[in-house]
């Protein structure tokens, strides 16, 4: 099997993972139906970065040193864990606060490195990624990959990730959705929150059972 296709065959299974729902689906896609079409972008962008982050520190190993020294994982889990959970509380708290959305999207450079941060430390947040990236890797990758496709790899994994989340962005910042969430808003915004406190809480349940195990 050529490198090509090894590099091909790493960045389909990426995506699969990165199209499966999660915390980071439920967190652009608010964005981008409560703020803006640049911010759910900015969004975007901020879930590339976070993908390209783990997936250098799992070329660079952090995967198995997770995964050998216990309390270290379970630590960063029990940490995403509580992120999730506090991401939770917040949206579930303003679910009955009205908002206005703008028709013309407006520039505003701490909105959006407010929804950029958000992003990255929510993909930040499981450390499940580098574990599931690191899985992948070491499925796929030759024994000795040549340098090209190590260098390769984190930007592609920043395309993927920022490149399905972009999709997210701009199908949510549709005038079709918008009017949808602000017709249903509190019913919504308690389902995302609650989602999003439910993950931190399986996060930090499957802690606490490798604790026991």
């Amino acid at each position: 099997m050529s490198m090509t296709v090894i590099l091909f065959s790493i960045v389909g299974a990426l995506l699969i993972g990165a199209i499966s729902p999660g915390p980071s689906f439920v967190l652009v896609s608010r964005i981008a139906i409560t703020a803006s079409r640049l911010a759910g972008l900015s969004a975007a962008l901020g879930m590339g970065l976070g993908g390209a982050t783990f997936g250098i520190l799992a070329l660079l190993g952090l995967s198995a040193l997770l995964m050998r020294v216990e309390w270290l994982y379970l630590a960063l889990k029990l940490m995403g864990g509580a992120y999730l959970i506090y991401l939770g509380i917040r949206i579930w708290r303003g679910a009955r606060e009205p908002i206005a959305v703008p028709d013309r999207e407006v520039f505003e450079k701490g909105s959006l490195l407010r929804s950029f941060s958000f992003a990255f430390v929510t993909q930040i947040s499981n450390p499940k990624t580098a574990v599931v990236y690191g899985s992948i890797f070491a499925a796929l990758l030759p024994a000795s990959p040549p340098a090209w496709m190590l260098m390769a790899l984190p930007p592609l994994i920043f395309l993927v990730e920022a490149g399905w989340y972009a999709i997210v962005a701009l199908a949510f910042s549709a005038r079709h959705p918008r009017s949808v969430y602000l017709s249903y808003k509190p019913w919504i915004d308690r389902l995302a929150g609650a989602v999003m406190g439910g993950l931190g809480l399986r996060l930090i349940a499957e802690s606490v059972a490798l604790t026991k195990s």
